[in-house]
Parts: structure tokens; sequence; C-alpha cells
């Protein structure tokens, strides 16, 4: 009965690291869907540089060198976050080592846990780049915005 009290425990310590892991896993699904309306973007822009030339074709250059930098900015975001979810999963294997083993192990799962906290922090903060990135090199021109229809 000990033994079943015990697992018990750990599973309640564990419930916690497991909820962070729900959240990241809704972050990682937030990163990608915006990394796969960047891709449809490039595809879209990569067609049509190849058909232009002169002003227009210059000012796709342009958005599809920042469409690349936001997917690498995205991707980094997305390796951030996974690195973070891998060292919560090893904060929850060392908790449920430490209660099987009889070993303590509390400064290990606080330091992982710490390594876990700094990487998604990072991660968040990449992400806030890649939106401020977004919010900066998407606009509406101009010369679309005060177009007159001809008459």
């Amino acid at each position: 009965m000990e033994t079943v009290t015990l697992i018990a425990q750990t599973i309640q310590l564990a419930v916690a690291p497991v909820f962070l892991l729900a959240g990241i896993g809704a972050f990682l699904n937030v990163c990608a869907g915006r990394l796969a309306r960047v891709i449809d973007r490039a595809r879209i822009v990569e067609k049509l540089v190849l058909q232009t030339a002169g002003e227009e074709h210059d000012r796709l250059v342009n958005e599809i060198r920042k469409l690349d930098w936001r997917m690498s900015v995205v991707n980094g975001s997305i390796f951030l976050s996974v690195a973070s979810a891998i060292a919560v999963c090893l904060v929850v294997v060392l908790l449920f080592s430490a209660q099987l083993f009889d070993v303590h192990m509390g400064q290990a799962v606080a330091l992982l846990f710490i390594i876990a906290m700094l990487l998604m922090i990072t991660a968040l903060c990449t992400f806030l780049v890649e939106i401020r990135l977004a919010s900066r090199t998407i606009h509406i021109r101009s010369e679309v915005l005060y177009h007159q229809a001809a008459e």
C-alpha cells in the first residue's frame, strides 16, 4: 500500500509539468500555423518573382527575403519550444525515477525545470520577434490604398 501511495504522490507532482506540456503543445500549434501561412505566401510570391520585372520584381524579392527571415525565426521558436518540452519530459522522468529508486534528485529536477522555463521564455521572445517582423512587413501599399477606379 505504501508503494501505491508513493506513486500517487509522484503522479501529483508530475501533473504540473504535464499541464505545462499541454501549454507548450498549444504554443507549437500556433507556431506551426504561422509557419504554414508564411510558407504559403512565400510559394505565391516565389512564382510571381519569376514573372515580374522592374519595381514590382524588386518589391517581391524584398518581400520573399522577409518571408524567408520570418520562416527562420518561427523555426527557431519551434526548436526552442520542442527543447523545452523535452526538458519538461525529463523532469517527469526524473521525478518518477527518484521515487522508484529512492534517490534524491531534487537539484537535477529543479535545474531541468529552470532550463525548460528558460528555453520556453526564449521561444516566446523569438515568437514575439516574428510577430514584430510580420507587423512591420505586412502592409497595404499606398498605391492600392488610394487607388481611384478609372471612370
